[in-house]
C-alpha cells in the first residue's frame, strides 16, 4: 500500500460515513488524514510506527488504521460499510456536482440506487422536489451522468499503456511461434483508448482457448477478429490473418476512417496483396511514409506524396520545463528540487509559474510573496549558472477575462501563462468574452490549458477553437498543450490550424511535481498526431533563443 491509496481508502470511508448519517467528527478526521497523508513527503511503508503517530493530523485510531493497511492491505472498517453499500450509490461519487449529502438525501429519501434510476429521475424532473436540488443543479448531474456513461470502459493513454505493454509481452511468451503487433487506438497514439488491439498470425481458437482460460468474458467474434474484456475492465481484440497478409492486416488497423477512405481512393491498394512490410505500401503507390499516429485525415497523405514533411516533434527534442509549480503554491517540490531534477534531465532552463492569487485554494501567490519567491529565484540562478530559472506565473482569468495583478506585478514576470480555473460553467459566449480579453492583454504570453477539459472527467467549456487561434495569432500569443495526460489541452486535432496562422505551441506538463515532467512525453505523443515540429514548439527553443523569445514578448507591453 503506498501513501495515495490509504489516503485513498480513508477519503472514501470519510465520504461513506457522510452518506450513511454515521459520526460526523469521526467522519472529518478520516477526511483530515486522507488531506495529511497525500502531501507527506515520504512513504508511510518506509516509517516506523511510532513515527506514523507522531505525524500531525494523525491520531491513536487513525494510526492503527494506517498500521493495518501497510500490514494487509486492507481497511477493515471500510470493508464492512462498502458491505453495507449498495454499488450504485458508491459510483454516485464519481458523478461530478453530487457530493455524501446529496447521495445520503438520492438514496434514503428519493430511495434511487443506481445512476440509471437516477438519470431517470432527472429527467422526471424529481430532484427539484427535495432541499439543495434546484434546476440547474438536476440539469449539471444529468449532464454528469450522461457524460459518466459515456466513457466507461475506456481510459487514458497514460492509464492503460502500462496495461498494454504487460499483455504484449505475456502474449508473446505464451504464442512464441506467432507475431502479435499492437495496432488501432495504441498505435495511433489517441488519447483516449476504448480497446486495445494486435494484428496477429495465431489462431482464433488458440487465443479465445487462452483468454476463457484466464477469466475475460468474450465481447465479439467473427471468423477473424475476436475480442474480450477482463476483470480490470480493459477489452482487448485481435485481428487474425495468414502470416504472409500480417503487414497489409496492420496498415488497415492503423489508419482512422477517414484517411483509409481516402487511401483507397487516391491508390491503388489491395488488401489481399502480399507485403513485405508495412514501408512498401507506401512505396508501391510512391508515397512517403506516414507514420502510424499520424494517419487521421486526407491532408496527410498529400503532404507525403509532395514531400512536404518535416521531422515530427520527439521527446528529447524538450530543453525545458515551461508551466511548472513549486511549494510556493500547489506543487510538491521546492524551486531548487525542480531545477536539481532539471538539471540531470539535461534541460536547460525552468520556467516557475506557480498560481496568482485568486486560487486561494492553491496557495496562490500574493505580491508580497511574490517578491519573496523572486528574491530566491535569483539566489539559485547565481547559484545554478548556467542553468536558467525564469520568473513566471499562472495568472488566473477573472470573470471579466483580465489578469489576477496590477500591471506593475505582471511587469516583474517573465513569461505569464493564463489561465481559466474557476467558473467553469459557462456559455461559449462567456467563455469566449473571457479568452479573447486575456488573449488582448498585452502582458500575456501564453494561453494555458484553451477549454479547461479533463478527459474522461469533464468536457471544457465551449470555445470558438478557430477565433481563438486567430486572435492568439494577431496578438502573438503561444497556445499551451498542456501535457498532462488528463488534459492534453489544446486539443491535437486544432494544432495544424494554429500552425497555418504561425502559432506557436508550447508542450508544457503543468508539473506539481518533479515526476511531473515526465508527462512532457505525454504532449509529444499527441502533437506529433498533428504535425508539431520542435522549431514550433516553444519549449523546444534553446536557453537563447527562449530569452530572444521574451525579450520580443516584452515589447508588447510597451
Amino acid at each position: 500500500m503506498d501513501n495515495n491509496s490509504i489516503a485513498d481508502n480513508f477519503s472514501l470511508l470519510s465520504k461513506l460515513m457522510d452518506i450513511h448519517g454515521e459520526n460526523s467528527f469521526k467522519s472529518k478526521s478520516y477526511s483530515v488524514a486522507a488531506f495529511t497523508i497525500e502531501k507527506l513527503p515520504v512513504q508511510l511503508s518506509e516509517l516506523l510506527a511510532e513515527k506514523i503517530f507522531s505525524i500531525k493530523g494523525i491520531g491513536e485510531t487513525t494510526g492503527k488504521k494506517i498500521i493495518e493497511q501497510l500490514e494487509t492491505g486492507q481497511l477493515s472498517v471500510l470493508n464492512e460499510i462498502i458491505s453495507k453499500t449498495p454499488a450504485g450509490i458508491l459510483e454516485m461519487l464519481a458523478i461530478k456536482g453530487i457530493g455524501p449529502k446529496k447521495i445520503s438525501t438520492i438514496w434514503k429519501e428519493l430511495e434511487i440506487e443506481t445512476l440509471g434510476e437516477l438519470l431517470y429521475a432527472c429527467n422526471e424532473n424529481r430532484l427539484t422536489l427535495y432541499k439543495g436540488f434546484g434546476e440547474k443543479t438536476q440539469q449539471n448531474i444529468k449532464e454528469s451522468i450522461e457524460f459518466y456513461m459515456g466513457t466507461r470502459g475506456s481510459f487514458l493513454y497514460q492509464q492503460i499503456e502500462s496495461y498494454a505493454i504487460l499483455m504484449d509481452e505475456k502474449l508473446k511468451k505464451e504464442f512464441v511461434s506467432h507475431q502479435f503487433i499492437l495496432t488501432g487506438e495504441m498505435r495511433r497514439q489517441l488519447e483516449v483508448i476504448e480497446k486495445i488491439e494486435w494484428v496477429t498470425s495465431a489462431n482464433i481458437n488458440n487465443i479465445k482457448q487462452f483468454f476463457v482460460a484466464n477469466e475475460f468474458e468474450i465481447k465479439k467474434e467473427t471468423d477473424s477478429y475476436i475480442s474480450f474484456k477482463g476483470k480490470e475492465n480493459v477489452t482487448v481484440g485481435f485481428f487474425c490473418c495468414d502470416t504472409d497478409k500480417i503487414f497489409s492486416k496492420l496498415f488497415v488497423t492503423s489508419c482512422s476512417e477517414t484517411f483509409f477512405s481516402a487511401w483507397k481512393t487516391q491508390t491503388n491498394f489491395d488488401e489481399n496483396k502480399i507485403y513485405e512490410s508495412e514501408e512498401e505500401i507506401f512505396f508501391s503507390n510512391k508515397i512517403n511514409f506516414i507514420s502510424p499516429f499520424c494517419r487521421e485525415n486526407e491532408k496527410i497523405i498529400h503532404f507525403a506524396t509532395n514531400n512536404l514533411f518535416t521531422n515530427f516533434i520527439e521527446t528529447k527534442d524538450i530543453k525545458a520545463i515551461i508551466h511548472s509549480h513549486s511549494k510556493w503554491s500547489d506543487g510538491n517540490n521546492s524551486i531548487e528540487e525542480m531545477v536539481v531534477a532539471a538539471i540531470k534531465k539535461n534541460l536547460e532552463y525552468l520556467v516557475i509559474s506557480d498560481h496568482s492569487k485568486s486560487a486561494f485554494y492553491a496557495n496562490g501567490l500574493k505580491e508580497d510573496r511574490i517578491l519573496a519567491q523572486h528574491q530566491e529565484i535569483d539566489e539559485l540562478n547565481k547559484k545554478y549558472f548556467p542553468f536558467k530559472i525564469f520568473k513566471s506565473i499562472e495568472s488566473d482569468i477573472l470573470n471579466d477575462g483580465s489578469l489576477d495583478y496590477s500591471k506593475n506585478i505582471l511587469e516583474s514576470f517573465d513569461i505569464v501563462i493564463a489561465s481559466i480555473h474557476s467558473n467553469l460553467k459557462m456559455n461559449e459566449e462567456k467563455a469566449m468574452m473571457r479568452l479573447m480579453n486575456a488573449i488582448e492583454n498585452p502582458y500575456t504570453n501564453i494561453l494555458g490549458h484553451m477549454t479547461g477539459r479533463l478527459l474522461l472527467s469533464r468536457a471544457g467549456y465551449p470555445v470558438d477553437h478557430k477565433k481563438i487561434i486567430e486572435v492568439c495569432a494577431e496578438n502573438n500569443v503561444v497556445i499551451e498543450l498542456n501535457a498532462h495526460p488528463r488534459r492534453l489541452d489544446i486539443d491535437w486535432r486544432w494544432i495544424d490550424y494554429a500552425l497555418e496562422r504561425n502559432v506557436l505551441i508550447s508542450i508544457d506538463p503543468d508539473a506539481h511535481s518533479i515526476e511531473g515532467f515526465d508527462d512532457c512525453r505525454y504532449g509529444v505523443l499527441v502533437a506529433q498526431k498533428a504535425g508539431l515540429t520542435k522549431e514550433k514548439n516553444l519549449s523546444s527553443f534553446s536557453l537563447q533563443e527562449f530569452e530572444k523569445f521574451i525579450a520580443e514578448q516584452k515589447l508588447k507591453r510597451n
